[in-house]
């Protein structure tokens, strides 16, 4: 599916394509609809640009105790 938003909506709003694309990412991931690597790919963003962009719009990247623990397995096999 493919959604298309006419040029003239988003001169009404005032934003560009890739500006808009990125507002939807930072959206559906901080509602938990999207991971952070989905969301990212999304965005067309690496992951440093991704996270300056969370950090801009106050949105907290999700760490879980489960992240801590596998993070915590895959050192510990290094």
């Amino acid at each position: 599916m493919n959604l298309v938003i006419s040029e003239r909506v988003l001169e009404q709003a005032h934003i560009k394509a890739e500006e808009l694309r990125l507002e939807i990412a930072v959206y559906l991931y901080d509602k938990g609809r999207l991971t952070m690597g989905q969301a990212r790919k999304l965005a067309g963003m690496d992951q440093l640009s991704w996270q300056q962009a969370l950090a801009e719009r106050n949105v907290y990247i999700r760490y879980t105790i489960e992240d801590l623990h596998t993070d915590l397995e895959n050192l510990e096999s290094l």
